[in-house]
């Protein structure tokens, strides 16, 4: 639409389980966004393996022809832990490497169902782009409203004045892979005027999350 900016999305960056879950409709939903991915001409980057929801979306991009970067913590691929990457794969020591990597590589976040680990990316990237250390657009994939609950978690916490009403437009949600996409690629960032002014060199920002890994 004229006067309406569309975002290139090269690749995007899948957080899922390692598990493929109770219902038969998220193994479903998981090679449809690669079906969806391939015919857009978009690749993946994704936390390697072939386990649960991260091996379906994997192979599924691969079969349409489409890049698949893994990548994987080193201690992971001892003993074939979680099998082998569809695709180009790079090891990494700690998790937060990892994340940060595939936050420089991706273009856009999506996150299908998981537990903790899932949970955990998906929140560390909506915190980096309130801090605006990216301005990429993230968002989830609802399927069969398994993220009712955290998103009505989010409102109630915008209610209770502990997330702004700006910061709650990071995170988008869709029912479909293509509706998720289309929104994504229209996503604007709205930055916060006071957490824009802050100065994030990739040194700095690489030296203390490393820090952090150590502490825990």
């Amino acid at each position: 639409m004229e006067g309406v900016s569309v975002r290139k999305i090269k690749k995007i960056c899948v957080f899922c389980g390692a598990n493929s879950g109770k219902d038969v409709a998220f193994v479903n939903a998981a090679f449809h966004l690669g079906e969806v991915l391939g015919k857009r001409k978009i690749d993946l980057v994704y936390g390697g393996g072939k386990l649960g929801l991260m091996g379906c979306v994997s192979t599924a991009v691969a079969q349409h022809e489409r890049q698949v970067l893994g990548i994987i913590p080193s201690a992971f691929t001892v003993n074939n832990l979680v099998g082998e990457t569809c695709g180009k794969e790079i090891k990494v020591a700690t998790m937060q490497e990892r994340l940060v990597m595939m936050m420089e590589l991706s273009d856009a976040f999506f996150a299908l169902p998981g537990g903790f680990g899932t949970l955990e990316e998906l929140f560390q990237m909506i915190s980096w782009a309130q801090l605006s250390i990216h301005n990429k657009p993230i968002g989830v994939l609802n399927i069969n409203g398994f993220f009712n609950g955290l998103l009505s978690f989010v409102d109630h916490a915008v209610k209770q004045e502990f997330i702004t009403p700006r910061a709650r437009k990071i995170l988008i949600s869709a029912t479909t892979a293509d509706e998720l996409v289309d929104k994504l690629q229209a996503f604007r960032f709205e930055p916060d005027p006071a957490l824009s002014k802050l100065k994030w060199s990739p040194s700095s920002f690489q030296k203390e999350k490393l820090d952090l890994t150590l502490r825990l």
